[in-house]
């Protein structure tokens, strides 16, 4: 830590960034989880002009004209276009200095930024990039897993293990903790996005019909399950019949999603049982008395904690607001120097 920090956390605003491959979250020191928007830029494709972040660019998703087009930076976690993540990241950094600064602060900000345990050092390098090309004076990376831990205030720094199943947008990060660092990682590429593309698979495959991914997302958020509902629902897809090319609609129940995002959770749950296989005696039967956490947005599916439950044969925690448990990690860590330089990803020339 450089002798001039305590000087520039007085004179910037320190961020914390959860980086999903869904959704973007922003953590301000003082203020909290302030932003939560989706992954999105919509760009230009002739001059390359940034038009719209966000929620914004999310809506034009599968609805822009010629030479604009709306991409997800991030795929499966980790960086697919840098000069969108870049876009994007610079975009949030600029409106944290617009929103909250004032005439004593630069925009210069020490940023933590969360990203999936799977990462490769190439990766990591590419975020802390991406960050300081948007205006971070100083960049940590924390291993995802680690950040959902604290933020669902995981005694991860105890001698006594702690499980965590963080379900995201295009990862899911599993990982058993103890003595501050990662025991245990068995992170997968399989999350959200997943689920959202079985129910598109399920509608051509059983209708006929075409569907879009954000029609998946949306019949997923409505009506998903993980296990048996007391009442089961039903809502009305649209898109395209493809016998006929023409637009439909037709009714699917909650009891049908639910056998869709199964073989998305079966998966999850493999993976899972794969991490305590490789987890010390020792370490299991701290889980087996404290059981296991279920953070990110998968955690927010109907009936997650029974499925799991049923899978696992442990005890099943979904902590409060399970979504934003990695921006609240590094919302944790911006006010705790002393553990963040314990569990940050130590890379050559990080800072």
């Amino acid at each position: 830590m450089s002798i001039f920090d305590p000087i520039f956390s007085r004179i910037t605003h320190d961020i914390g960034i959860d980086l999903g491959t869904a959704a973007i979250k922003v953590a301000v020191k003082g203020y909290g989880i302030v932003y939560n928007e989706p992954s999105v830029v919509a760009i230009n494709s002739r001059t390359k002009q940034v038009l719209a972040v966000g929620e914004e660019a999310r809506k034009m998703i599968g609805r822009t004209p010629s030479g604009i087009v709306a991409v997800r930076p991030l795929k499966d976690g980790v960086i697919s276009d840098f000069d969108s993540t870049e876009a994007m990241m610079r975009y949030f950094i600029n409106k944290v200095n617009a929103d909250f600064s004032n005439s004593f602060k630069i925009p210069r900000p020490r940023v933590i930024v969360g990203i999936p345990s799977s990462g490769t050092e190439v990766e990591s390098r590419a975020v802390v990039d991406a960050a300081k090309s948007a205006g971070a004076r100083k960049v940590y990376i924390i291993e995802e897993p680690m950040a959902a831990a604290i933020g669902a205030n995981l005694p991860i720094e105890e001698a006594s293990g702690s499980m965590i199943i963080d379900i995201g947008g295009g990862t899911t990060d599993i990982a058993v903790l103890a003595l501050g660092g990662i025991v245990v990682d068995n992170t997968i590429k399989i999350a959200g996005d997943e689920m959202d593309q079985e129910i598109v698979n399920y509608a051509r495959h059983k209708y006929n019909l075409h569907i879009g991914e954000k029609m998946g997302e949306d019949i997923k958020m409505q009506i998903g399950s993980a296990y048996e509902m007391r009442t089961e629902k039903e809502v009305t897809m649209r898109g395209r019949d493809l016998i006929s090319g023409l637009p439909k609609s037709i009714k699917i129940s909650s009891i049908e999603v639910r056998e869709a995002l199964h073989k998305v959770l079966d998966r999850i749950a493999e993976s899972a049982r794969e991490a305590i296989e490789k987890t010390p005696p020792e370490l299991v039967s701290d889980l087996v008395e404290r059981g296991v956490t279920i953070a990110g947005g998968g955690a927010i599916l109907p009936g997650i904690d029974k499925y799991f439950k049923d899978k696992l044969k442990l005890p099943i925690n979904i902590p409060d607001d399970p979504v934003n448990t990695v921006a609240r990690g590094t919302q944790i860590l911006i006010d705790s120097i002393s553990l963040l330089e314990k569990v940050k990803i130590d890379l050559d020339d990080i800072s």
